[in-house]
């Protein structure tokens, strides 16, 4: 058998396609990672790595190991974290997306320790951690499209976007006078030069044209957007799930009375073969009974 560091390294090397990203998440060398690649290589007599100039590509055959890595090595550092930790049937470490954790997750968590008071709860929102790198998770709640490999993705649930502002901001308008070029534009970033397509996908189902979207305010969390519109900013596109309190005390009103269904979602995603873990178990029973009993019957439908 291969020595386990050069797995290891491999595994790391072909997940994130960087032999230098693979050395930050191994705390060595980047020569030492493509060294150990190499040796595994030779012995293996097949080419596991692709090295193009900017990135790492897997070959067939490198695919076919790195699944058979992942597998392996999530089984063993939850076994080694169970042996290390007694508590680990009452701890449940979960990651979120910082917007969700605050608007919507921990408003609630009041909720979960009336339901499970023997449970602890680790909560993190860095974007950086990573459920299959890293064994210091039991599972996350990301938001997307659910194709997230190596991983088992249940939906939560889906966005419904609507363009909200302050009511000092929207005054007087009715639906029949709101201009939106009148109104400063607040978007969200999805990375850091390139907006979320939500005012795009509004605007259509509202049936506007002739938008000036070049301008406007740039924020990386919608929940400094969401925070923007009710001091007045200007008005955003915002899940109505993640204001459903300042819709109810009247901090944002709708600027239209139009709803679109967004293009991704929140899901709960945990390692394959992990569904059985009493704590994540748990956890996705409180999830669906939660979303359940909030859930608001669509009109016309």
């Amino acid at each position: 058998m291969p020595a386990l560091n050069a797995l290891r390294a491999f595994g790391v090397a072909g997940h994130t396609g960087s032999f230098t990203r693979a050395a930050d998440v191994l705390h060595v060398t980047q020569s030492a990672v493509s060294r150990q690649a190499r040796q595994l290589e030779t012995q293996l007599g097949e080419g596991l790595l692709l090295r193009r100039h900017h990135h790492l590509e897997l070959t067939a055959t490198g695919r076919l190991l790195l699944q058979a890595l992942r597998m392996s090595f999530d089984g063993i550092e939850l076994t080694v974290r169970s042996i290390q930790e007694k508590t680990h049937l009452k701890r449940l470490r979960i990651n979120a997306p910082p917007t969700f954790a605050s608007r919507w997750l921990m408003p609630r968590l009041q909720s979960l320790r009336a339901a499970a008071p023997e449970l602890q709860i680790t909560l993190t929102t860095s974007l950086k951690d990573d459920l299959v790198e890293s064994g210091a998770l039991d599972c996350a709640i990301r938001f997307g499209n659910g194709e997230w490999d190596g991983l088992d993705n249940q939906l939560l649930m889906n966005e419904r976007h609507i363009a909200v502002c302050s009511p000092a901001l929207l005054g007087t308008r009715t639906a029949s006078t709101v201009d939106v070029n009148a109104f400063t534009l607040l978007h969200v970033l999805a990375s850091s030069d390139q907006r979320y397509l939500t005012w795009q996908h509004w605007l259509k189902a509202a049936q506007i044209d002739d938008v000036d979207l070049g301008g406007g305010y740039e924020f990386d969390l919608l929940d400094h957007a969401i925070r923007a519109a009710v001091d007045g900013l200007g008005v955003t596109i915002a899940d109505r799930h993640m204001i459903a309190p300042e819709l109810r005390r009247g901090a944002l009103v709708p600027l239209l009375d139009v709803e679109v269904d967004g293009h991704q979602s929140y899901w709960l995603t945990t390692r394959r073969g992990q569904d059985d873990a009493p704590q994540v178990a748990l956890l996705r029973e409180w999830l669906r009974k939660q979303i359940k009993a909030r859930a608001r019957p669509r009109s016309g439908k």
